[in-house]
């Protein structure tokens, strides 16, 4: 089976890293067409759009979308972020960022293995802000619907069924903010009812901070609303290794996105750098998606083993290769 792919590279780094998964993903055997979209600020600058039409509908038809990295930039009025333009447009409500400890790099422990399940499209980045008292009061609207809470619960629920996860945390601060989190928190105790077979606990969000740092390996699944959840994600991915270690997938009914956590970082543009890990676990991400499961677990052990061995590491986890020598000795352990 041939399957449609939708490459994004956007700005930075972004380009650099989706080409590397490309050589990867050629190395694996996949059959695949590929079109190449853009988005991100440099298309802003040269088109006027940061998220083209023509880019929406290439992801929209496409059986997954690999994306690199974009800039967002704070200083444009009415710019806005194309890689969330992107989630909205294909509505993509959960994203998922797994967490786990591999070894020679740089962990709080070496047991690690969970879950982070993010509420993607509404809450605090439901994009409702506004000016009052002649622009001297700025308000933001966090917005929980309880369509958006039970689909985001019921996606964490039957992530954990299917990927034999026996826990499920789901995180708020209802004591604080009764209507918006007293609802998802009402939400969550009725989707978990309906999943017997998994341990259900709630946590409080400052609690569930301090407890990732201080107990991450009792965690398997998290699901938590947007901001709390793009928190706590970069928290966790701090804990086995940093950002170049954690990757993501967003999902939605009938499209998905997969993409490295750590941006564009503009600073290393062109230097050959930056840790290609995450990316290539997005990969591995995007294979499982597409029903390639040979393949994500032949790229998930080849990852795995460059690794171990520690000889080919870069900058951000203790050694000195460039982001091609990596790929090149990842792309050697898969042959």
């Amino acid at each position: 089976m041939t399957h449609k792919i939708c490459f994004i590279g956007g700005d930075g780094v972004g380009p650099e890293v989706v080409a590397h998964a490309r050589r990867v993903l050629d190395a694996l055997g996949v059959s695949y067409s590929g079109t190449e979209a853009r988005a991100g600020y440099a298309c802003y600058q040269e088109c006027g759009s940061a998220l083209p039409a023509e880019t929406i509908e290439a992801a929209r038809a496409s059986d997954s979308v690999l994306f690199g990295a974009v800039t967002t930039p704070p200083n444009i009025p009415n710019y806005s972020s194309a890689i969330v333009g992107l989630r909205r447009a294909l509505d993509l409500y959960a994203n998922v960022r797994p967490c786990r400890s591999y070894p020679n790099v740089p962990c709080l422990r070496q047991d690690i293995d969970l879950v982070i399940v993010r509420e993607n499209t509404e809450g605090m980045y439901s994009g409702r802000e506004r000016r009052e008292d002649g622009g001297n009061t700025a308000i933001s609207e966090r917005v929980i619907t309880r369509r958006g809470s039970e689909r985001i619960l019921r996606f964490a629920y039957e992530y954990a069924v299917r990927n034999g996860r026996k826990k499920v945390t789901f995180v708020h601060k209802a004591n604080i903010l009764r209507e918006t989190c007293g609802l998802f928190r009402e939400v969550a105790l009725e989707v978990a009812a309906r999943y017997p077979q998994i341990q259900t606990e709630e946590a409080i969000v400052d609690a569930m901070a301090m407890r990732l740092i201080k107990q991450p390996q009792d965690f398997g699944v998290i699901v938590t609303t947007n901001l709390f959840g793009d928190i706590l994600s970069d928290e966790a991915a701090q804990l086995v290794g940093g950002l170049g270690m954690t990757p993501s997938g967003s999902y939605g009914e009938k499209n998905a996105l997969f993409e490295p956590t750590h941006g564009s970082a503009p600073k290393y543009a062109g230097k050959d750098y930056v840790n290609p890990c995450a990316t290539l676990l997005s990969l591995r991400m995007l294979l499982e998606h597409l029903g390639e499961r040979a393949a994500a677990e032949r790229l998930e052990a080849a990852v795995g083993s460059v690794l171990a061995e520690g000889k080919v590491l870069t900058a951000d986890i203790g050694g000195n290769a460039k982001t091609s020598e990596m790929t090149d000795a990842i792309i050697r352990k898969i042959g």
